[in-house]
């Protein structure tokens, strides 16, 4: 007979990262560092672009959502395991774990189809420089950011929702140091043909159609610089896309090697998962303010007037 459609398991066990007890202290503070470098990076970028003029441009828009998104899905997961390896309690509850899960997924969505965005916005700026501002109109922008959020909150509630109807019984130890869809699936003593099936057909559409678009936009743009090669047009070229284009790379890379080049999670699988859901976030505002002129310019800016601000005489 089929289990009934209510969990029996109150808790999960996330043994989080395979390192040794002794190690744990260097992790920790590791770890710490590059969470707190990863809020107040993509906060500064946030801020920058709402408070500069000169930012208030398509690219920037889908720069401020971007940041917001790796804000967010880094603070999903890395404070739960800076609290479980701090306080040595892996327990999390049912809840906790699927209110995890669903704005990871969320926010992991959002990542996705957020970056298809700015690869188009690219192609648009490059192949179509005379027809940009006719193009990418701040209405079209606005309606492409809401497009992006309500795809990736109705993603995330339709496996949340689906993984919510099945029955975990005995084993509720998480071989994880998060809630992952993929590993909670095996742990379910349902039928997960339903889930697998969904996760098939539309988990694999949100993250091809995405990917289609962001790599059908470069090799357009490759297309029309080859037309006509010159190395002005390749630098702009490659100082406008570069940053984003490595972006690309890190965040697909790390994402297609966890969940489709695997068959059974280990410690490269984990290895993986902290790129795409610690450090990625975390390199992300240092690659587009590094690479960025007027980041850069926006934040010396800001910077200087705040250095006036402050050492500013005390006297008319």
């Amino acid at each position: 007979m089929r289990p009934e459609n209510q969990s029996s398991v109150s808790n999960f066990l996330l043994l989080g990262l395979p390192i040794r007890r002794e190690s744990r202290g260097m992790f920790f503070s590791l770890f710490l560092g590059m969470y707190l470098t990863t809020v107040l990076g993509n906060l500064l970028i946030i801020l920058l672009i709402r408070l500069d003029p000169h930012l208030h441009t398509p690219m920037y828009f889908f720069l401020s959502h971007l940041a917001f998104s790796d804000f967010s899905l880094s603070s999903g997961t890395v404070p739960k395991m800076l609290m479980n390896m701090q306080t040595q309690q892996q327990s999390i509850p049912y809840v906790g774990c699927i209110s995890q899960l669903y704005f990871l997924m969320l926010f992991g969505c959002l990542e996705n189809i957020l970056l298809a965005m700015m690869a188009y916005d690219r192609y648009v700026a490059i192949c179509h420089p005379l027809h940009y501002n006719t193009i990418m109109r701040d209405e079209l922008c606005v309606l492409l950011a809401a497009a992006s959020w309500i795809t990736s909150c109705a993603h995330a509630l339709l496996h949340t929702v689906l993984l919510v109807r099945l029955s975990f019984c005995a084993d509720n130890v998480i071989t994880h140091f998060f809630c992952d869809i993929t590993v909670l699936l095996k742990l379910s003593c349902s039928d997960i043909s339903l889930n697998e099936l969904v996760i098939l057909t539309e988990g694999g559409m949100i993250l091809l159609l995405p990917l289609a678009l962001t790599l059908g936009s470069y090799i357009r743009i490759g297309t029309i610089i080859l037309r006509a090669p010159s190395t002005k047009r390749l630098l702009k070229a490659f100082s406008t896309c570069g940053s984003h284009l490595f972006v690309v790379c890190l965040f697909y890379g790390t994402t297609v090697g966890v969940y489709f080049l695997s068959s059974s999670w280990d410690s490269r699988d984990v290895i993986a998962s902290v790129m795409y859901t610690v450090v990625t976030p975390m390199l992300n505002p240092f690659i587009y303010s590094l690479r960025n002129r007027d980041v850069k310019e926006a934040l010396e800016y800001f910077s200087t007037g705040l250095k006036k601000l402050i050492y500013q005489p005390g006297h008319v």
